[in-house]
């Protein structure tokens, strides 16, 4: 389901070959509506659940878009499920909602914190699918990616950020805070993680919330001295003020522990940062790729 938009854009599908595009089918609607939510899911035999609002800084002005698409949304694809009878519904985490790592590497059991509104909605929404399976039987599966990146992501995350600037010619970059640690997760290992949570027997999986990422951390500002040596630059970066979030909702390091989804479903992470970040930036080196990001402002 795409959101519905007057210009009945289907954003970055468009881009896939013709022949491909024809085996896909599309439905415009709104996760926040409960008749679109029924009929995209009636004669599904799996529902993976990642309709949601996720820039996390447009949290902090539009607190309440938040619940609503998030939280709702969750509900509204839970209910239709219930209602259904749905096999499987693969619903989708974020690693934010742990919030600063208390431990290393961080397991399902570590602390949810809501640093942000955007954590804390999607903290909603986990407790929201959880309680569906207690109290109903819903065969839900939660999967908690660790900071997926790679061609297409929008510009409101840090890697087509730093790889948007550097292909259109910058060399001084501009960011926020650098300090912050991250696990980051190629897109294609992302996607291989859902599909194994979806195969997967329903005792591996259900009723289970699952990490997916590499147990790899790395701070921003040393992000961005390995994506500038591999390209060649020299680069400097430029901090600016309105790119830093709040001093108490910056999650300040993140870095995942996997093990029960390999051991449930035989996931591991295939692709290394560096081939990630090679493929990422070989595709945002393509002109007709790079004209459509606004590199030159900050994206919310």
């Amino acid at each position: 389901m795409v959101l519905y938009n007057s210009f009945n854009s289907w954003g970055w599908l468009e881009s896939l070959p013709a022949d491909v595009l024809e085996s896909v089918e599309v439905h415009l609607g709104d996760v926040r509506d409960v008749a679109s939510v029924r009929e995209l899911v009636e004669g599904a035999d799996v529902v993976y659940h990642l309709a949601a609002l996720i820039a996390i800084p447009y949290s902090y002005r539009s607190p309440r878009s938040y619940v609503e698409t998030n939280v709702l949304g969750t509900l509204n694809v839970l209910e239709a499920a219930r209602q259904l009878a749905t096999p499987r519904v693969v619903h989708t985490s974020t690693s934010e909602v742990y919030g600063t790592a208390r431990s290393v590497p961080i397991s399902e059991d570590h602390p949810l914190q809501g640093q942000s509104p955007y954590s804390a909605s999607k903290i909603g929404a986990d407790k929201m699918a959880e309680s569906y399976h207690l109290s109903f039987g819903i065969p839900v599966a939660t999967l908690r990616p660790f900071n997926t990146y790679g061609p297409r992501q929008s510009s409101r995350a840090v890697i087509p950020t730093i790889l948007s600037q550097l292909a259109a010619g910058q060399r001084e970059i501009r960011l926020g805070d650098l300090r912050p640690t991250r696990d980051f997760t190629f897109v294609e290992d992302t996607a291989r993680a859902f599909m194994a949570v979806a195969d997967a027997p329903a005792e591996a999986v259900v009723g289970r919330t699952l990490n997916a990422g590499t147990g790899v951390e790395i701070s921003i500002g040393d992000l961005v001295k390995t994506i500038a040596a591999a390209a060649g630059y020299e680069v400097t970066v430029a901090e600016e003020a309105e790119r830093l979030r709040p001093a108490g909702s910056e999650v300040m390091r993140l870095v995942c522990d996997s093990s029960r989804l390999t051991a449930a479903t035989g996931w591991k992470p295939t692709v290394s940062l560096a081939e990630g970040l090679a493929k990422t930036a070989a595709w945002f080196s393509q002109p007709e790729n790079l004209a459509r990001y606004k590199w030159n402002a900050y994206t919310v």
